[in-house]
C-alpha cells in the first residue's frame, strides 16, 4: 500500500510523540493502521508470512523420586504419646522409640538411650547424642561427656554408681544442630515417660534445650540455671529440677565454669539432705 507524503509525515509524527511519551517496543507482532476507520475490515496483508524456524524441544528432566506424602512422617507425632504411654519398662521404652517413624532415624547411626544407674535416684537430661554418642550408643561419651563426668566426681557422683544420664532426643541430629522446637514435642513424652519408670528424687537439666522443653520455659539457661524447678513428672508428682549449664557450653565459654560450679554445690546440698521446696 502506497503512503502519500502527507500521509508519511503524519504517521511519523505519530511514532515521534509515542517515542516522546516512552514507548520502546511493539505490543503487536502486525503493525495495525490506525489512521482507517475502525469499521472497515482490513485486507489480509499481501506479504506472506515468514515461516519461523522451529525451536528445539527442551531435553527432558530426569526423573525426580517421588516426594514421600505429607503423612508419611505424621506417625512421629500422632504415635509418640500412645507409644511412650504403652512402655511399662525401660527395654519397652527403647523398643517405642526404636518404632516411631520419626526422620531423625534416617540420618543417626544408633539409638542413644541412657547410661548409669537407672535406680539412683538421680536423673541428668541433656541435649541430643553428638558424633561420639551416636557411634557408640551411650549418653556422653564425647569430650563434653568427660567433662561432665569430672564436674561429677567433683561433688561425689559417678555415672556407674549414682547417676542416671539420658538426653532429650534419642537420636543425633544432623551435623549437631540444635532440635527444632518439633523435634522436642515428639520427644518429650519419651523422656516424661523415662522419668516415670526410674522415678528419680532429683532431676539435672543440662543446657538450655533440656530446660526448655521440660520446664515449658522461655528464659535462657542462665535465667534459669541456678535455682530449682518444679517438674511435674506423670505418675510420680512434683520433681525438684535443677536447671544448669551444659558442658558443651562450658567448654566454649570456660569462665562460667564458675557458674556451673555453683550449681554443684547446690546439688550436692540437695542430696545431702531433703530436697528444698520446688520453686516455680
Amino acid at each position: 500500500m502506497e503512503l502519500d507524503e502527507a500521509e508519511t509525515a503524519a504517521l511519523l509524527a505519530a511514532l515521534e510523540l509515542q517515542i516522546a511519551w516512552g514507548a520502546d517496543e511493539a505490543l503487536e507482532e502486525v503493525p495495525q493502521d490506525r489512521t482507517r476507520a475502525r469499521a472497515a475490515p482490513m485486507a489480509a496483508p499481501a506479504v506472506a508470512e515468514v515461516a519461523r524456524p522451529a525451536m528445539p524441544s527442551p531435553p527432558p528432566s530426569p526423573a525426580r523420586p517421588a516426594a514421600p506424602p505429607a503423612a508419611a512422617f505424621a506417625p512421629a507425632a500422632l504415635r509418640a504419646g500412645e507409644l511412650a504411654a504403652g512402655a511399662d519398662s525401660l527395654e519397652a521404652l527403647r523398643e517405642a522409640l526404636a518404632a516411631l517413624n520419626h526422620p531423625l532415624r534416617e540420618t543417626a547411626g544408633n539409638l542413644v538411650l541412657a547410661d548409669g544407674v537407672p535406680d539412683s535416684g538421680l536423673v541428668l537430661i541433656g541435649e541430643a547424642p553428638g558424633a561420639d554418642e551416636d557411634r557408640q550408643g551411650k549418653p556422653f561419651v564425647g569430650v563434653s561427656g568427660r567433662l561432665l563426668d569430672r564436674m561429677l566426681a567433683s561433688i561425689g557422683v559417678e555415672r556407674a554408681r549414682n547417676a542416671y544420664l539420658t538426653n532429650i532426643l534419642p537420636w543425633r541430629p544432623p551435623g549437631n544442630r540444635t532440635p527444632t522446637d518439633a523435634e522436642m514435642t515428639v520427644f518429650t513424652p519419651f523422656v516424661l515417660r523415662h522419668l516415670s519408670l526410674v522415678r528419680p528424687r532429683h532431676i539435672v537439666l543440662l543446657g538450655g534445650t533440656a530446660a526448655k522443653a521440660l520446664l515449658r520455659r522461655n528464659e535462657g539457661i542462665t535465667r534459669l540455671r541456678g535455682r530449682w524447678h518444679s517438674l511435674d513428672v506423670p505418675g510420680l508428682g512434683p520433681v525438684p529440677a535443677l536447671a544448669t549449664l551444659h558442658p558443651a557450653y562450658l567448654l566454649r565459654q570456660p569462665a562460667a565454669k564458675r557458674d556451673a560450679w555453683t550449681d554443684l554445690r547446690l546439688l550436692r546440698r540437695a542430696l545431702d539432705a531433703p530436697p528444698p521446696e520446688a520453686v516455680h
